[in-house]
């Protein structure tokens, strides 16, 4: 049987052996929590407490700064320190809510409340949704109540779940599916009662297949989900490879998969949904791994937002001697970090830590034209040629060549024989073209 799949793409080593049997372990935190107030794609949350407030875990204490925004909400009880800038994973400074840890986790009234959400009104659902604060977990932050509001729903046909997780070393999603496929199905339920011409697809990476095995049996009377399997290729988990790979539709960035259809969510943010509908649970936790060749004990955590990096490779047994870099994310996404003193946010996935620093080992040369690029590259662009509009910071070429349709994925970079830091000038290309744009 052929496996779905996308034109382009690259295979790195995928280290998931050092984690995809660790269990998932649940940590609690020790000291004060930092809650920036933007963790997601939109307008910024506004914050609701002040300085002195006692709060409890589960209450909103930011909330949605517009429609495309999300509320904050606290994962632990305790006392409002101060609201002031934090440095985040980004790198930025982010103004924070920062509460100090009373150990109790007193909840809210009705935290944990079950409920069904075939008793429930289509309304009621995306507000529940929206109440609990909920971005796809998958690493972009769109709030997800805006994804469940699309013009027509009458127009959406396919429910994507994406269980490719096709980033080099991260496992925290195929943990999920394999620890909790109940809630995983259950979630999927919930989002395909909102749209009555929907079916739901559960698509996953071929080298997870306990996970394919697992999903297949638990839906197989369910006429409206299917398991997808996929054919293991970085970057498949891609938004625009997804829904090419499942339904042979072309995504660009002047689209969104509504457009198209299609409502795609990573694994862990329907897990979110479920919780948030039928245990009246809001997003306060995610799965993050935590590995690579310089953690002492690589593994599968439960985080509570807001906790500290710190605290997160501490429980994994610290970083060896030598470490050399510490990135937010996986290798090919992810962000390198100057300081693991940062707060853990919705979108982080997880830690990678490694010995040796291949952007200082690999010395950049001049590009010998071998056209490697093109070959690995998902949106079938010419990266040499963008690299060149790069150089020069001439934005217009840079636009004309579409390199607007890059979506930053690194896998021209991977390839290169000459180790130019292609992802790195178009991300900066990209961000100078998006800020002229603001500006007209």
């Amino acid at each position: 049987m052929s496996l779905a799949t996308f034109r382009g793409g690259v295979h790195p080593y995928d280290g998931k052996e050092l984690t995809k049997d660790k269990a998932i372990t649940r940590l609690m935190p020790k000291g004060e929590l930092v809650f920036p107030v933007s963790q997601h794609i939109g307008a910024p949350a506004t914050p609701v407490v002040k300085k002195g407030d006692a709060v409890l875990m589960g209450q909103i204490i930011a909330e949605a700064g517009g429609f495309v925004s999300s509320n904050i909400i606290s994962s632990v009880s305790g006392t409002v320190k101060a609201v002031e800038p934090r440095l985040t994973p980004s790198g930025a400074k982010v103004n924070s809510i920062i509460i100090e840890n009373d150990g109790q986790y007193t909840p809210v009234e009705g935290l944990g409340t079950k409920r069904d959400y075939k008793n429930m009104t289509k309304e009621e659902i995306i507000d529940a949704v929206k109440a609990a604060g909920i971005v796809g977990l998958g690493g972009a932050g769109f709030p997800t109540h805006v994804k469940l509001m699309p013009k027509d729903p009458s127009k959406i046909d396919y429910i994507i779940v994406n269980g490719a997780e096709c980033e080099p070393y991260l496992t925290s999603d195929y943990r999920v599916m394999m620890e909790t496929p109940e809630r995983l199905v259950e979630g999927l339920k919930i989002m395909l009662s909102l749209f009555d011409n929907a079916k739901g697809v559960i698509a996953i990476e071929n080298n997870k297949p306990e996970a394919i095995e697992k999903l297949t049996e638990l839906v197989k009377d369910e006429e409206k989900i299917e398991v997808c399997p996929l054919k293991t290729k970085y970057p498949q988990g891609g938004e625009r490879n997804m829904v090419y790979a499942v339904t042979g539709r072309r995504l660009n960035s002047r689209l969104l998969p509504a457009d198209l259809g299609c409502i795609v969510d990573n694994v862990d943010t329907v897990v979110a949904i479920q919780m948030a509908v039928s245990e009246t649970t809001p997003l306060m936790r995610r799965i993050v791994t935590v590995t690579g060749s310089a953690v002492n004990e690589p593994s599968n955590f439960e985080v509570k937002i807001g906790s500290s990096f710190a605290e997160v490779i501490e429980a994994a047994g610290g970083l060896k001697e030598g470490t050399k870099k510490v990135i937010a994310g996986g290798p090919m996404m992810g962000m390198a970090l100057s300081s693991v003193d940062v707060p853990m946010v919705k979108t982080s996935s997880a830690v990678t830590a490694f010995l040796v620093d291949d952007v200082e080992v690999c010395k950049e040369s001049p590009c010998i034209r071998c056209g490697r690029c093109v070959d690995a590259c998902p949106s079938h662009l010419m990266p040499l040629m963008l690299m060149d509009a790069a150089e020069a910071c001439d934005d217009e070429k840079f636009v004309a060549l579409n390199g607007m349709e890059c979506y930053e994925c690194g896998s021209c970079a991977f390839v290169c024989p000459a180790h130019r830091p292609l992802t790195q000038g178009f991300k900066q290309m990209r961000q100078l073209v998006a800020a002229k744009r603001r500006k007209k």
